[in-house]
């Protein structure tokens, strides 16, 4: 198998963080609380590159840990002085354990995930976005994605305000596959993250971001994964650059089988703010 730190995709996305580190000026006037609140917008104004990875424990039949790196540029473009598109890619960099006896591990490339929200461009304290979300069939080996197309829509609600230290909110998609190849199957998945986060005036802050997932096809007893946890963020600066730095824990209180029991999620977010 192709090694998937050296994969085209992997090199793209180190190439644009590279590019966007020499090219985007970042805009030193903003407070850390108001650099670590940007962050926390799914939809604002900024172009960022986030790299979130995820140890997940305990997972399988062999209860084995599984490490999933998310790649995850997102690249805001202006329609006019009242709409902005906001896109983010996430490109899953997997480290899969071995899932039974004389199976061995996994290293390589899972489906990107690309998602376009349309949303305003002046919001006041309630900001929403909306719009497609299509899973790309780019992984590396079956065991580490699914080999059809999917397409459903997604969504992001929160709440900021200039005054308060709260940002809370969610995101929202489901994905349905839209083809049947004989290689993969149909899947039809539901993600739901709530987020809420209380800032301090020096760029520190607690958040919880949970990632709920239902597959809709598995049986009832499989088909839920709900966390329960939070963590700690901080906002440093290379430089000029700010960086969004974030480390959390999750424990599943309800899982498939073979599902982790806990998630360690340790993230670098570099910002380039307009």
């Amino acid at each position: 198998m192709q090694s998937s730190f050296h994969s085209p995709a992997v090199r793209a996305s180190a190439a644009l963080g590279a590019a966007l580190f020499l090219a985007a000026p970042a805009r030193a006037e903003l407070s850390a609380e108001e650099l670590a609140k940007l962050a926390q917008n799914p939809v604002g104004n900024l172009i960022s590159v986030p790299f979130q990875n995820n140890t997940n424990l305990n997972y399988g039949p062999e209860k084995g840990t599984q490490n999933v790196l998310n790649i995850q540029p997102v690249i805001p473009i202006s329609v006019n002085s009242d709409w902005n598109v906001i896109t983010r890619t996430i490109l899953p960099v997997i480290s899969m354990p071995a899932l039974g006896p004389g199976i061995g591990s996994l290293n390589g490339v899972g489906d990107v995930v690309f998602t376009a929200f349309l949303s305003p461009a002046n919001p006041g304290k309630w900001i929403w976005g909306a719009g497609p979300v299509v899973q790309i069939p780019t992984n590396s080996d079956s065991e580490l994605g699914n080999r059809n197309w999917g397409l459903g829509p997604a969504f992001v609600v929160l709440h900021m305000d200039h005054g308060n230290p709260w940002v809370f909110g969610a995101l929202a998609n489901n994905i349905w596959s839209v083809s049947s190849s004989k290689q993969g199957g149909s899947y039809n998945n539901g993600t739901l993250q709530p987020f809420v986060n209380y800032n301090f005036p020096n760029g520190f802050y607690l958040t919880s971001a949970p990632i709920i997932t239902a597959d809709w096809k598995a049986e009832s007893s499989q088909r839920w994964t709900v966390p329960v946890g939070g963590g700690i963020g901080k906002i440093f600066h290379l430089g000029k650059l700010p960086v969004n730095t974030q480390l959390s824990a999750y424990y599943n209180v309800v899982k498939p089988d073979n599902g982790p029991n806990w998630q360690i999620r340790l993230q670098a977010q570099f910002m380039f703010p307009k």
